[in-house]
């Protein structure tokens, strides 16, 4: 009896391993962050190929200056942190040409002094997303004249397993704009972001008072 009540337990455990188990609670907080994040209407605004009010996400009429077809990661995460009362790099403090470059080596270099912390892993970016903080996946293109990516991960329930095959989920802006997506997908357009592991994850505390206003 006791040997079967040993099995049943181990068995349940390996049910529900750290590795398998669904992903921290998400707070109020976190419920309350997305939703403000999700009125952005990214997958309206921000269209890839046309210049737009960075903000806003509108197509202001400007015309594009540079080669490739222009996309707005970058701007999109600046307007939402804004939203939410936090700054990271934006305009006019660096063009939007090249933004999600600069924004790596802004939170690499300076982020700490504007309240951003370095993140360990996918795993734990998911993990401060649930719990209401505003968490972004940034990466750095290693040519300086290509463009990077950046997107908001957003809170889940999947499990660690599923994080560690496709990474969390995440809202971005970018050739084709997700309010929902795998990081995977998200940025397949730059294979070593998530294949050879060079995503950095960033997260910064978010206040309820800038959460309300929304």
């Amino acid at each position: 009896m006791k040997a079967a009540l040993v099995f049943a337990v181990l068995g349940l455990y390996q049910l529900c391993a750290p590795a398998r188990c669904a992903a921290e609670e998400i707070t109020p907080q976190a419920q309350r962050m997305i939703a403000a994040i999700d009125a952005l209407n990214v997958e309206e605004r921000w269209p890839a190929g046309q210049h737009v009010h960075w903000e806003s996400g509108k197509p202001d009429g400007k015309l594009e200056t540079g080669a490739g077809k222009h996309t707005h990661c970058s701007a999109f995460v600046a307007a939402a942190a804004k939203q939410l009362g936090v700054y990271i790099l934006r305009p006019p403090e660096h063009p939007q040409l090249l933004l999600a470059n600069a924004q790596f080596e802004w939170l690499v270099n300076e982020g700490a002094q504007h309240g951003w912390e370095s993140v360990g892993g996918a795993v734990d970016a998911q993990r401060y997303a649930n719990r209401g903080y505003l968490v972004v996946a940034a990466y750095r293109n290693h040519h300086d004249d290509k463009p990077g990516h950046i997107a908001i991960v957003r809170p889940s329930a999947k499990n660690a397993a599923a994080i560690r095959n496709e990474g969390p989920d995440i809202t971005q802006a970018g050739a084709t704009n997700y309010r929902i997506t795998t990081l995977e997908r998200g940025f397949a357009g730059h294979p070593a972001a998530w294949g050879r592991n060079e995503v950095q994850f960033y997260r910064h505390a978010v206040e309820s008072a800038a959460i309300a206003r929304h």
